[in-house]
């Protein structure tokens, strides 16, 4: 395994269409599938976001179309190798949380997994992400 996609890179793969979805998917084409992974705090992310979106519906159409998102969601993550935040991702981010990184909490927790696990984590996230010492990060939408 090599690279970590982040929600946003993820969020590209479930859309399957715009420009973005093109390029992600030929560079990522060029590489074995087990060469990526995804983390469990995106799924995280993904859920928090359709419950929202449920949540916030007005009609049956839009709580129909919410339960939809989430089996999508669900079929999306049950085909990638999921990566865990572990007791090694925990420590590195509370080191990183000692070092003031001042990210986002989720995001610290991701980047926290990609250090842990020596990936290259893959995001259009780069002005957060770059905070993080020693995370490399490509954004490969570009």
């Amino acid at each position: 395994m090599r690279y970590l996609l982040d929600t946003d890179h993820i969020s590209f793969l479930q859309r399957r269409s715009g420009t973005e979805y093109i390029k992600l998917l030929t560079r990522i084409n060029q590489y074995p599938v087990d060469e990526f992974a995804f983390s469990i705090i995106s799924f995280h992310e993904q859920v928090i976001g359709v419950h929202s979106f449920i949540n916030r519906a007005k009609s049956t159409t839009d709580v129909v179309r919410g339960y939809n998102l989430l089996s999508e969601v669900i079929q999306g993550f049950s085909n990638a190798h999921i990566l865990s935040f572990d007791t090694q991702a925990a420590e590195t981010f509370i080191q990183l949380r000692k070092q003031k990184v001042r990210i986002a909490t989720m995001d610290l927790r991701i980047a926290s997994i990609a250090l842990s696990k020596e990936l290259i984590l893959l995001t259009r996230n780069v002005r957060d992400f770059q905070q993080v010492p020693k995370l490399v990060i490509e954004d490969l939408t570009i």
